[in-house]
This record gives C-alpha cells, structure tokens and sequence, in this order.
C-alpha cells in the first residue's frame, strides 16, 4: 500500500486537476452562448435565402449556370473538413476525421484523387499523417470570432477550382449541432449545386403564402439566380462554421464536466484509501506500544 504521503499528494493533484477542468467547463459554457446565439441568429436569413432561391428558381426559364452542370467524369473531388484547434473536448474531431476518412477511403478506391481544405489544426495534423494533399489551411478561426468575408473567400477559391476544371465535386464535412449532448458529423455536397428546393413550410406558412403577392425580378430571374447561386454557397460555407463553432464548445463543456465528476470520484476513492492506511499505521502504532508495555512488564 501506498504512504500516507504518496496518497494524500496525489489527492492535492486531483483537487487541483478538478480546478483546471471545473474552469474550462466555465470558459466552454460562456464561448458557447455566445457561438450558439451567432448560429441561432443566422438560421432565420439562411432559411429565408434558401426561400426566396427557390421561388426565383420556379420563375426562371432555363437556368445555364455552370455550377449546376456535374461533370461527364469525376475524377478530382475536393473536400473541405471543418475540426476544432484545440483538444479537451472529447470524441469531438475524432467522430469527423472517421467520417471524412471513411468517404475519402471509398472515393479513392474508384481512383478518385481527393483534395482538402482544412478548418482546425487537428484536421490539418491527421490529413498530413495519412499524406493527403491540402489545398488550404485555415487555423485560429473556429473556436474564435470569424466574420462572413472568410466563409465567401473560401467560396470563391472554390468555385474557381471548379470553374476551371480543377475539382469536379465540392463536398464538406462538419458536425451539425442537434442538442448539447449530441453533434453528428454530415457530408455535404456543395458543387455542383444538386437541386433548388423550397424549406418544408408548415400548413400555417402554405396557407398564409397562397396570399403573398407575385413579386417582379429585376433584372429578369435567369439572371438574378445566377448571381445568387454563389452566395448560397458561401451560405453553406458560413453556416457549417457557426454550426461547428458551437458543436466544438458543446463537446468541451461536456467533456471538462464529465472530467470534473471523474475527479471527484478520484478524491472520494483516495480519500477512503488515506483513511484506511492512516487507521492501519494508528494500529500498527498501538500494536508496538503494546507489546512494548508488556514486554516491560515481564
């Protein structure tokens, strides 16, 4: 059995471990107020442009745009995988980096060749160990305060690439936010543009839009879809951060919580142990002070 020394300096590690954790999962929770209020607040006007995209969409004649052209052969895919900088927050990157292996592995056994962007250093750090190629890198923006001029930039470079022939599909990896204690990891597919489909409306919302007036498009709706279809894009783009700003602070306080009651089971656990071995070195004591007596005695 360990010294009472050796016990009762391992309790004062704990306590002190359960400090450092008990203010992570502090700092977490405010970080996560903030990111799940920007997410929040940004829901509505995705919603509304994903609307008002679709409903142009159903005016338009014939939309020619080349974004939503697939190519005849897919040969070069590019994927953009959104992780977090800093680690405590448990399965968090890992539960994304099975994902984006698992549909990179099936893209390169048709002899696809596979492409990243990279949002996170933890993301960075795994494709360089299994020798990806990356395109970009942006790091220190996730888990901080990012303005839309970064998600548009991205866009931009992207739809470029696909313009010119460099990457044939454009998909992105992100956990989605559902509920403090569950972030699911989802791929999405940005370019080529799939489909334009109206958001679901309730039977309040069809009711109340069969008295909505017709609105006039100026310049015509060809035109006006084509301009918008690359905002949509940094949209999406935006949209997958907030959501993976606010996952990565719900997966820390979770994590820095479970790890605060791990120490308190620790304490407990050491305590009793400290107890024990202090009341068995009292006996032992007591013992030598006895037979000590009695040897005096005879």
């Amino acid at each position: 059995m360990a010294s009472l020394k050796e016990i009762k300096s391992k309790i004062s590690g704990v306590k002190k471990t359960k400090q450092i954790t008990r203010a992570m999962n502090m700092v977490a929770a405010s970080k996560l107020r903030g990111a799940q209020q920007a997410m929040d607040g940004f829901r509505p006007y995705a919603e509304k442009f994903s609307e008002v995209l679709g409903n142009i969409a159903d005016k338009a004649a014939d939309v020619t745009s080349p974004l939503l052209i697939p190519k005849v052969e897919t040969k070069n895919v590019h994927v953009i995988m959104l992780t977090s900088d800093r680690g405590l927050c448990g399965g968090f990157n890992t539960n994304i980096m099975e994902k984006a292996e698992e549909f990179i592995e099936n893209l390169q056994s048709r002899e696809i060749t596979v492409s990243l962007t990279n949002f996170g250093k933890k993301g960075r750090n795994w494709a360089r160990k299994e020798k990806l190629t990356i395109d970009g890198e942006y790091l220190d923006v996730v888990g901080g305060k990012f303005a839309f001029n970064i998600a548009s930039s991205v866009g931009q470079k992207l739809i470029e690439g696909f313009l010119f022939g460099d990457y044939d599909e454009v998909h992105i990896v992100y956990p989605e936010f559902r509920s403090m204690a569950n972030q699911i990891p989802v791929i999405k597919q940005l370019l080529p543009i799939v489909s334009i489909e109206k958001p679901e409306e309730s039977e309040t919302e069809a009711a109340e839009s069969r008295y909505m007036p017709e609105h006039i498009c100026e310049p015509s709706a060809d035109a006006l879809l084509n301009i918008m279809l690359p905002k949509s894009i940094y949209i999406q783009i935006y949209h997958a951060l907030l959501e993976t700003s606010t996952s990565e602070h719900a997966a820390r306080m979770r994590a820095m919580d479970n790890a605060t009651k791990a120490c308190d089971d620790m304490i407990e656990s050491l305590t009793l142990t400290f107890n024990k071995a202090r009341q068995q070195t009292i006996t032992m004591e007591l013992m030598d002070i006895v037979g000590g007596a009695e040897a005096l005695r005879g």
